[in-house]
């Protein structure tokens, strides 16, 4: 299953693709820095920077800052990674910042689960702009 990111909702996409690394599939997805993340802006950039600052250097927890890494971290977050069953899984899991070469051409499919209702009150940013907000340099 190769799903490109565009326009769905990070928290979708990640159960969406937690249910298919369960049963099995492998699961590739592209242009994650184009996903999004629903809510205000204000209250968005304030709970992913406190989880960003929360910890040392030294001793975690460790929170990333670039938008494939913070898409794992999320998919992670929906699997039993403590267990052989979910390590399995997260080893069929690949997330990309834009498209790679060797997908180019492929066809990708937008599942309609992960997709935004459309709502006449839209607040949300793009997962990539909040990576850069963070810090990421991709």
């Amino acid at each position: 299953m190769i799903v490109d990111a565009t326009g769905l909702v990070m928290g979708r996409l990640a159960s969406v693709a937690a249910k298919h690394l369960l049963s099995g599939e492998e699961v590739k997805i592209v242009n994650i820095e184009n996903a999004i993340v629903t809510g205000r802006k204000e209250s968005i950039f304030d709970d992913y920077g406190q989880s960003r600052q929360r910890g040392t250097k030294e001793r975690g927890p460790y929170f990333p800052r670039r938008p494939d890494r913070i898409m794992t971290r999320t998919i992670r977050g929906m699997l039993p990674y403590k267990m052989q069953r979910g390590r399995d899984a997260m080893m069929k899991l690949r997330v990309f910042i834009g498209v790679p070469r060797e997908l180019k051409g492929q066809t990708f499919e937008q599942p309609k689960d992960a997709m935004m209702r459309q709502t006449s009150n839209a607040n949300y940013v793009e997962l990539g702009v909040l990576s850069k907000r963070l810090g990421a340099k991709f």
